[in-house]
């Protein structure tokens, strides 16, 4: 069982936000108790990770080169557009909202699924996370006429919990653990992670579904207006990061697509309106329907090598 949900977790992770979006009351139900299951999910996360190793990832220039363009650059980018297209204040503040909001925590367990460095994305989540109160501050200042301040007891509030928290457990199990003992019981949590991933694209949809029960037209908009944006920060980063290798720059396109909105409102909200929670949800069906594009973009690659390589041969 756990085999076939390792094997098939990013179709099965998409499935999990239509199943959310088609019963909106299971959503529902899962929806607060997603603290608690970010919690486990970092922790098991983390305990495959040495400290020592992700603090000094953390220390390089890389990561937070990414941080700033992940934050600072895409909010740019964005800002560049919106005003061309003269696009409705309240608009521009949840667009811009977003595009200053750090990764989602679950990327880290996301990358894995998928194959790719958990360690790398990891620290690229801790950083863009780190810098998004920053960038959100200015530019809800710079788009607000009141005086602007962010619920920063919050913000550390859960930075403790989800990051710092967990990070520390980790290095008290590495400290107090034989290593090699760690590494199996790890082996046999990790196996789990997936079905704690499934949660977050269950439990987040319900607001889009009470959006087309409103009106079909609006929640048909925001639907695509949530495909084109992040449609827009996988194929921006890609291409920012197109000298790196094929796994790299994947990686540093899916952090970029993944966002923690959730964190975000929870520290602006007297200043983020409805387009922000519309938009909120919108985001979440082309966020967990993008592994599965990848993994098929992949399959599809290798298949099409595979072809070349016989042919070859045949030849």
């Amino acid at each position: 069982m756990l085999y076939f949900l390792n094997k098939y977790s990013a179709i099965l992770l998409m499935f999990a936000g239509v199943i959310g979006f088609s019963f909106p009351s299971i959503s529902r139900i899962v929806f607060p108790a997603l603290p608690y299951i970010l919690f486990f999910l970092m922790l098991f996360t983390l305990l495959g990770i040495k400290q020592e190793l992700l603090i000094r990832k953390l220390l390089s220039k890389t990561v937070w080169s990414y941080a700033l363009f992940h934050s600072l650059g895409l909010t740019l980018f964005a800002a560049v557009l919106l005003y061309i297209f003269n696009i409705s204040t309240p608009l521009f503040i949840a667009i811009t909202a977003v595009t200053a909001t750090g990764t989602l925590f679950a990327t880290p367990a996301i990358a894995k699924t998928l194959g790719y460095d958990v360690l790398h994305a990891m620290a690229l989540t801790i950083a863009s996370t780190l810098m998004m109160p920053i960038v959100l501050f200015f530019n809800l200042m710079l788009l607000q006429s009141d005086t602007v301040t962010l619920d920063i007891v919050q913000y550390i509030q859960r930075l403790t919990i989800f990051i710092i928290g967990p990070m520390a457990i980790s290095a008290f199990c590495y400290k107090m653990i034989n290593p090699k003992v760690l590494q199996k019981i790890h082996n046999r949590i990790s196996k789990l992670t997936v079905l704690l991933i499934f949660a977050f694209p269950l439990g987040l949809v319900a607001p889009l579904r009470e959006m087309f029960e409103r009106s079909l037209h609006e929640g048909m908009s925001y639907l695509l207006l949530g495909c084109l944006i992040c449609g827009l920060f996988f194929g921006i980063t890609y291409l920012a990061y197109y000298k790196s290798n094929q796994q790299s720059k994947t990686l540093y396109a899916i952090t970029a697509t993944n966002r923690n909105v959730l964190l975000t409102y929870t520290i602006a909200s007297s200043y983020l309106g409805f387009e922000y929670l519309a938009l909120m949800a919108a985001i979440q069906i082309p966020t967990y329907a993008l592994p599965v594009i990848i993994k098929l973009i992949a399959k599809t690659k290798f298949d099409h090598q595979n072809s070349f390589v016989d042919k070859k041969k045949a030849d």
